[in-house]
């Protein structure tokens, strides 16, 4: 009796066949005469995988059942993994035991799924078991750089094991490349431009020297194994990252020549489209047209789930747009948008993205005035959000523009208020934020209150020091201001707090010398501490101490003496009465001394026995004008009238009652 045929899939692993559509034709006539071969559907779904038709391979792994997806555990991982199901590709990579690959999977997974730490975590590990035939150093080297980059990205630079880059990491332009963007995201954008131009320079000496004759090396050009195509793809996100770096450091001309040679257009990666896009449009000096950006960054294409920003990508790309329709007048737009993810947001909360869209919707309400009217736009919400963080950062910095610092010192205090009021815990977290408390502190600063300061350091250092993870700065700065207070509870909690900073880093040079010097009047052991500290002598090695004794303590001389006694008396004497000043006698032009002035000079013009009234009926209003005149021919003692008559006193102009209103001059 003949044997058995072999099946497809043992056929397959006898052949060296490169062509992978071929391999499908022949598993799709295979499966025609056994449907449910597991061997022969393993096979398709790795030829699939190899097309990159990630959903008819998942689709293919699916179908399979249980015993397919237990043969091809590591390929369904992988096919998870590459259309967007995170979660399940890292739960089946996690149950594949003792298999690197799998581990590696599991890294990338989580690296996607913005778990940074356990990313990091996994690489240090397979790092640590690594062996010569694993083969994988390099990958681990750029994976592990990248979550370590990404680390920094999300303010979580603390778990960074490596902060300085070395020699290994300017070898490959992937790892110069991450190496720049940790650098970037601490804020070292001086080194990162370094980094990114040293991942893009040409390559000298094997791609092993960094800087040789003042050339830089151009690592990605020098890769032989790259097509040209290759190597400009690989191009185009160091260059969007400078130009980013360029637009920081404020070198407009740079990163406008730069932008000039950047195609977004030309980008076929969506995510990297979009933000070559706002770089571009970010780096040109002035926005002449706010409406044409506008436009530009509103028509890029979309991008898919499986190529999605990162959520600090995302969120400074939608800043971006947002600040964008506030130049175009769109503040209904931006207030709809924003009081949405606000109220659906827990607050207060000490998040840059959402106190930053505080600060957007506080922007369209003012319809982007300052001063006085943007203030005065601004209170109202403030009283309906009194917890909103980034809109009292907003108007405490409207406030200190106008130099008005009582107010903002008013408005952070009702804030602070607020906060403590709150039992909740992540409230206290944000009431005693390190930004927050270094807010307070440089308020209290510009007005004096240095009694105020060393309290609100004191709290902080109270709350902080109880923590699992304090905030290091925020200790140091309480510990080093409470240590020069006098007053001894001040002392003590600042010998309590430098005391938990050397214990949790003793090669702080900062908290070993406030150790030190919190404990040097009650214990003598810390001499041994102060081992580890610069020298004295080295400290005071420029210093000339005769020529500092003589410029700053030399004895004043008698005319200094005399000027600081005359200053003292000041004090004590009584004020001296000013002088007046007498003003310089002015006379007209054609003034005569020989002639007498006229007595009656100081009266007006129609109060002088010289005056004339022009006309008739000026000389009548002239005889009219004293009131209570005697009547022509009268008595002046009796007031009778020559005639005898009764004396008539006549009522000046003007006068009378009602019924003189209105009345008619009758025509004689």
């Amino acid at each position: 009796m003949p044997g058995e045929a072999p099946s497809l899939s043992t056929l397959l692993q006898k052949t060296s066949i490169d062509d992978h559509e071929e391999i499908l034709r022949a598993c799709n006539a295979s499966l025609k005469q056994s449907k449910k071969d597991i061997g022969t559907l393993h096979a398709k779904a790795v030829a699939l995988l190899k097309l990159e038709r990630y959903e008819d391979a998942l689709h293919v792994l699916e179908d399979g059942g249980e015993a397919l997806q237990n043969e091809a555990r590591l390929e369904r991982a992988y096919t998870l993994y590459r259309t967007g199901q995170l979660t399940d590709a890292r739960e089946v990579a996690k149950g594949i035991n003792d298999d690197r690959g799998a581990r590696h999977l599991e890294a990338q997974a989580l690296y996607r799924s913005e778990d940074f730490e356990q990313s990091a975590s996994v690489y240090r590990e397979l790092t640590r078991t690594h062996t010569p035939i694993d083969n994988d150093e390099s990958d681990l080297r750029i994976n592990g750089s990248a979550a370590d980059a990404q680390l920094e990205w999300n303010r979580q630079g603390h778990l960074v094991q490596k902060k300085k880059p070395g020699r290994e990491d300017l070898e490959t332009f992937e790892l110069a490349y991450n190496a720049a963007c940790a650098s970037i995201a601490r804020g070292e954008l001086a080194q990162g431009e370094v980094l990114l131009t040293r991942s893009k320079g040409s390559l000298i000496r094997h791609c092993r020297a960094f800087l040789s004759n003042n050339r830089i090396v151009d690592l990605c050009e020098a890769l032989d194994d790259l097509t040209e195509t290759e190597k400009v793809a690989e191009l185009l996100p160091i260059r969007v990252q400078l130009l980013y770096v360029l637009i920081r450091l404020g070198k407009s001309e740079a990163a406008g020549k730069l932008a000039s040679q950047i195609s977004p257009q030309a980008i076929t990666d969506a995510s990297t489209q979009q933000i070559a896009q706002h770089n571009t449009v970010s780096a040109s000096i002035e926005i002449q047209n706010p409406y044409l950006s506008h436009r530009l960054l509103n028509t890029t294409a979309p991008v898919s789930e499986t190529d999605r920003f990162f959520t600090h990508q995302s969120n400074r790309i939608r800043e971006n747009k947002l600040v964008l329709d506030l130049l175009v007048f769109k503040y209904a737009g931006v207030i709809k948008s924003t009081a949405k993810t606000i109220s659906e947001s827990p607050s207060p909360t000490i998040s840059s993205h959402l106190n930053g869209l505080s600060v957007l919707n506080a922007a369209a309400h003012a319809q982007c005035q300052l001063g006085k009217i943007g203030i005065k736009h601004m209170l109202p919400l403030l009283e309906k959000r009194p917890l909103d963080v980034g809109l009292a950062m907003v108007v405490i910095q409207l406030y200190t523009l106008t130099n008005n610092h009582g107010s903002a010192a008013t408005v952070l205090e009702s804030l602070l208020k607020h906060l403590e009021a709150s039992t909740s815990p992540n409230d206290q977290d944000v009431r005693f934020a390190p930004g927050l408390v270094a807010t307070v502190v440089s308020l209290y600063t510009l007005q004096g209150r240095k009694k105020q300061i060393k309290t609100e350091l004191a709290r902080a250092a109270t709350y902080w020091r109880h923590k699992s993870k304090p905030p290091k700065s925020l200790l140091e700065a309480a510990g080093l201001a409470l240590l020069e207070s006098n007053k001894p509870d001040d002392q003590a909690s600042a010998r309590e707090v430098l005391t938990i900073l050397h214990e949790g880093d003793p090669s702080s040079k900062i908290a070993t010398a406030g150790y030190v010097a919190a404990h040097a009047f009650s214990s003598t052991s810390v001499a041994q501490e102060a081992q580890g500290l610069t020298p004295t002598s080295r400290l005071i090695a420029g210093i000339d101490v005769s020529a500092l004794e003589a410029g700053v303590f030399q004895p004043k001389s008698g005319a200094d003496a005399a000027q600081a006694a005359s200053r003292k008396r000041a004090l004590d004497e009584k004020p001296k009465p000013m002088k007046k000043r007498l003003r310089k006698s002015r006379l007209p032009k054609d003034y005569d001394p020989n002639k007498t002035p006229d007595p009656e000079r100081w009266l007006p013009l129609r109060e002088r026995s010289s005056y004339r009234p022009k006309g008739r009926k000026g000389r009548q209003k002239a005889a009219a004008l004293t009131q209570g005149g005697v009547e022509k021919g009268g008595d002046a003692t009796t007031g009778s009238s020559g005639k005898g008559g009764e004396g008539v006193i006549k009522a000046a102009a003007g006068g009378g009652g009602p019924k003189a209103k209105n009345k008619k001059k009758s025509k004689k």
